[in-house]
């Protein structure tokens, strides 16, 4: 990821002209450079944003993602719903996929990150595992990030069903030989008042634990979402937007900076 910016300076004289223009395009130039090596200046935890490794739980070594990061190079498929495609952020650089990128380069220096988003606002988790084959046989990613149960929780579908086409899914990754990260559901806000969404938390934190037992049989790993938006509360808005459903800036940068804690810990 890339951030550009341009400034303009103040030159000397008619006469000296010609020798600050030359030196304020150095200037220029070098900041040019600086910041794309050092990625985008929001690209780090906003203040309020408590940020730990431990909400991201391995059941098994990562060992593709291990390799990878061994060879210098890290491929990582996101795949999911509106968080993944990044619905809320002002930018799509400001989404989950771009910050983490530039979260995990930070963490493992020298490792060529990419992070591909992959992620279709409103789908279920039978939605997304119809995509999964395709999308995985496209990319070769070395890592899945794979985010469900929001929709699947707000819609009232059975938790068997989502399970099942979970498991689905997963046993198409346990054949392609990737390693799997799990994401579980957001937190809403508890004083919505979007009737759809009221009271919905005690459900999503159900379908939360859900997750993290299917990652526990399956040996992958899982970043506790729910969870860890407990502790977002001096985000503006919780981390969540006007539309209390979908993350703002600060929610996308507090859980992309969590994701990358975590992940660049179990890789090292």
């Amino acid at each position: 990821m890339t951030d550009t910016t341009r400034g303009t300076g103040r030159h000397g004289s008619r006469n000296r002209r010609a020798q600050p223009l030359n030196l304020d395009r150095r200037i220029v130039a070098c900041a040019l450079v600086l910041g794309c090596l050092a990625g985008p200046a929001w690209a780090q935890a906003p203040a309020g944003c408590p940020v730990s490794s431990t909400h991201v739980t391995a059941f098994q070594p990562l060992e593709h993602s291990r390799a990878a990061v061994q060879r210098g190079r890290l491929t990582v498929l996101a795949v999911g719903s509106s968080s993944i495609e990044g619905v809320g952020a002002s930018s799509p650089q400001r989404g989950f996929v771009p910050l983490l990128e530039a979260g995990l380069e930070r963490r493992l220096p020298g490792i060529e990150v990419t992070v591909i988003n992959r992620g279709i606002g409103g789908e279920t988790t039978r939605d997304t595992e119809g995509r999964i084959p395709l999308q995985t046989s496209l990319t070769v990613p070395d890592l899945v990030v794979w985010q469900w149960g929001t929709n699947d929780v707000l819609r009232d579908r059975p938790t068997g069903d989502v399970v099942a086409d979970f498991r689905r899914g997963a046993d198409w990754l346990d054949r392609a030989g990737v390693d799997v990260l799990l994401i579980d559901p957001q937190r809403l806000p508890e004083d919505t008042d979007n009737p759809g969404f009221k009271g919905r938390n005690p459900s999503l934190a159900a379908m939360a634990r859900t997750i993290a037992d299917e990652a526990h049989t399956r040996g992958y790993a899982v970043l506790a979402r729910h969870a860890a938006m407990a502790d977002w509360g001096a985000l503006p808005g919780g981390g969540v937007g006007p539309d209390d459903l979908h993350l703002n800036d600060d929610g996308y940068a507090c859980w992309a900076e969590n994701t990358a804690e975590g992940l660049a810990t179990a890789l090292r």
